[in-house]
């Protein structure tokens, strides 16, 4: 993957933008700043960015109501940055459709290898895979990272994506969440195993808007979960 890319920064705080941004352009990173959700939502209708870096805690708009507003029109993906080390947190900004996170304060190298990871896993860059997977009538191309259900295509941000295509690749095989986190999104000490529910749950109820998406994954308890054709077999 070529490191340049394009990025928007969503951050209140100047000097840290500012520090940020010198960075990320030491290491060929085009960054649009802007200090508010408005100024985001703006930038967003006016080009095409590779990621968005969001803030949020930002005055006004809070970050996670800027997260909302920008995938209603994206499905850019988005790194959110948070004071709070809670798991709630991070459950929340994941749930509004943010593909990963960094707490503050983070290191700016830590920061840019996350950045480069999502925008990997958004290219489909990250492995060799095969062209098209198919699971009962849902369809993955995987070169253009586009999914059908039923003829319909399917939203997914980066994260969903890869995590359905894990699935598909072992229809009717349980995977666990440790399994799931190393497969579709590498290894990662950082990531908690909420992320996956908070996927798996977001998966479903993009799924569930297609008559033949309800039954799509199901939940093994105290196990994992797997991806079957829809009727309930494999």
């Amino acid at each position: 993957m070529s490191d340049s890319m394009s990025a928007l920064l969503v951050e209140d705080d100047v000097r840290l933008a500012r520090f940020t941004a010198e960075y990320l352009h030491e290491h060929e990173i085009l960054v649009t700043h802007v200090i508010d959700g408005e100024g985001a939502v703006l930038e967003i209708t006016r080009g095409r960015f590779d990621i968005v870096v969001l803030d949020l805690m930002l005055p006004r708009q809070s970050g996670l109501s800027v997260c909302r507003a920008i995938r209603q029109q994206s499905d850019v993906p988005i790194v959110v940055v948070t004071a709070r080390a809670e798991e709630a947190d991070r459950v929340l900004g994941l749930e509004t459709g943010a593909d990963d996170y960094v707490v503050k304060p983070f290191s700016p190298r830590e920061l840019l290898a996350r950045m480069r990871a999502v925008v990997r896993r958004d290219r489909g860059e990250l492995a060799p895979k095969p062209k098209n997977i198919q699971v009962g009538s849902l369809t993955i191309q995987t070169a253009s990272r586009s999914v059908t259900l039923g003829g319909q295509r399917l939203v997914l941000t980066s994260a969903e994506f890869d995590l359905l295509s894990t699935l598909a690749q072992r229809p009717g095989r349980i995977l666990s969440r440790d399994q799931l986190l190393r497969l579709s999104r590498g290894s990662d000490g950082e990531t908690f195993d909420r992320a996956i529910d908070v996927q798996i749950s977001r998966l479903r109820q993009k799924l569930s808007a297609h008559p033949d998406g309800g039954a799509l994954i199901q939940t093994v308890r105290g196990v994992g979960y797997m991806l079957v054709d829809g009727t309930g077999s494999c």
